[in-house]
């Protein structure tokens, strides 16, 4: 009884603030629906297979695309540093944080993907949050796309610069915002490589045309792209052939290597700069050394077992064709990211639930992350997906789209 009073008494607003918070009830509404989407507990390793409240789930919502997560190796080495290191390191790289495996990382990263140097950042977020606004200042311009991930409207918004968005991979749009920019300003053109919702992506060719026009300074962010384009998984930049002519490439570990951070690779200059100035990695506590032996160790499987790229291919272009088979919407995606659109967005957290009802674990994606006429479920891939796996999916989708009549 006691309990329940306390935990009444939290509920009830008592200032200004809890007051106006208060009115925010869309997740309680959904609740008692039954439908509400987020927080689902998953009690084990991420596979293609997860267990959740003692079921066995198949799991098509993860950013594992290399199905890394659970391998042993990658395991076995965040084991090994925490024994050798300890559990943190109780600093920021800029003062006692920095220890060898963090400057072998960088390493191996900067080769990998093909540039100079790369910093490593505690997650990717603070990768976009902390570079983005130490490149520019208020005389200078950021250009972005208008899909780009909250990450980088967070740092674009913490930048004193001038904003201006373009219509998503419209190059007249952002051609023209150039041509208003003045000659002599710096001008930091920011991307997704691959766009994380819709799965398509940035049309780097023409973007770096246009940097090269305008003397503009190109980002892209690599989050989806590395482990899953390129002829060695370095990313969308090498899948063009103009890694070269992209001068900063951003990057993620929670995906395809398996593990929390993130990483900004450029040219010397540029890294040394950023090294000093990106408050982001002078101010946040360094990725811890599990963590980090993870994403090494996890490069180093990607780039001696070119089978993962191969599987994760062939098993994507199989779901591809068979969700256009049985009629689902699934627009431009060219990645192992595929939409299904539902359009609606109490469809999409019923569709969600049914799924999960029926052993399939999606995303739903609603505005602010799409357009309110966008809303959709994400469906992603693993390198391990099987066929089978794909084709029971797609069967139990199907019977809970066509359930709601999302599709005919």
């Amino acid at each position: 009884m006691q309990n329940q009073s306390t935990s009444q008494e939290q509920a009830t607003p008592k200032g200004l603030l809890q007051q106006r918070l208060a009115d925010f009830d869309i997740p309680q509404r959904f609740k008692e629906q039954g439908i509400y989407p987020y927080f689902r507990e998953i009690e084990g390793k991420q596979g293609p297979i997860v267990n959740m409240d003692g079921h066995d789930v198949l799991m098509f919502g993860s950013n594992a695309y290399t199905a890394l997560t659970y391998d042993d190796r990658v395991i076995q080495a965040g084991v090994d540093a925490l024994i050798k290191y300890g559990s943190g390191c109780a600093g920021s790289r800029f003062l006692n944080g920095t220890l060898d495996l963090h400057t072998v990382l960088e390493r191996e990263i900067a080769d990998f993907v093909g540039k100079d140097e790369a910093l490593c950042f505690t997650t990717g977020f603070t990768v976009n949050s902390g570079v983005i606004p130490a490149l520019v200042g208020r005389n200078d311009y950021i250009l972005y796309d208008s899909r780009v991930h909250a990450s980088i409207i967070d740092g674009r918004r913490l930048a004193q610069a001038k904003q201006l968005r373009f219509k998503h991979n419209d190059m007249e749009d952002l051609e023209r915002l150039l041509q208003k920019c003045k000659p002599d300003a710096v001008k930091l053109i920011v991307v997704d490589g691959v766009f994380s919702m819709e799965g398509d992506l940035a049309p780097i060719p023409e973007l770096v045309e246009l940097r090269n026009k305008y003397n503009a300074t190109l980002m892209v962010d690599e989050a989806h792209g590395v482990g899953v384009f390129g002829e060695t998984g370095a990313g969308v930049c090498q899948h063009f052939g103009l890694t070269d002519e992209v001068d900063l490439i951003m990057g993620t570990f929670s995906k395809s290597l398996a593990s929390i951070g993130g990483f900004i690779a450029t040219d010397h200059i540029t890294a040394n700069y950023l090294r000093h100035n990106a408050r982001t990695f002078i101010f946040s506590a360094s990725c811890s050394p599990a963590a980090t032996a993870c994403a090494l160790e996890a490069l180093r499987i990607l780039r001696t077992e070119t089978q993962i790229l191969t599987d994760l291919w062939e098993v994507t272009e199989y779901a591809l064709k068979r969700f256009r088979e049985e009629g689902f919407e699934i627009g431009p995606t060219e990645s192992p990211i595929i939409p299904l659109y539902v359009r609606d967005t109490e469809k999409t957290f019923k569709v969600t639930a049914r799924a999960l009802e029926e052993g399939v674990f999606i995303n739903p994606v609603i505005p602010p992350a799409c357009a309110p006429n966008d809303t959709l479920v994400r469906f992603a891939l693993m390198a391990k997906h099987t066929h089978e796996q794909v084709e029971e999916a797609v069967k139990r989708l199907k019977h809970c789209f066509l359930e709601l009549g999302i599709i005919d």
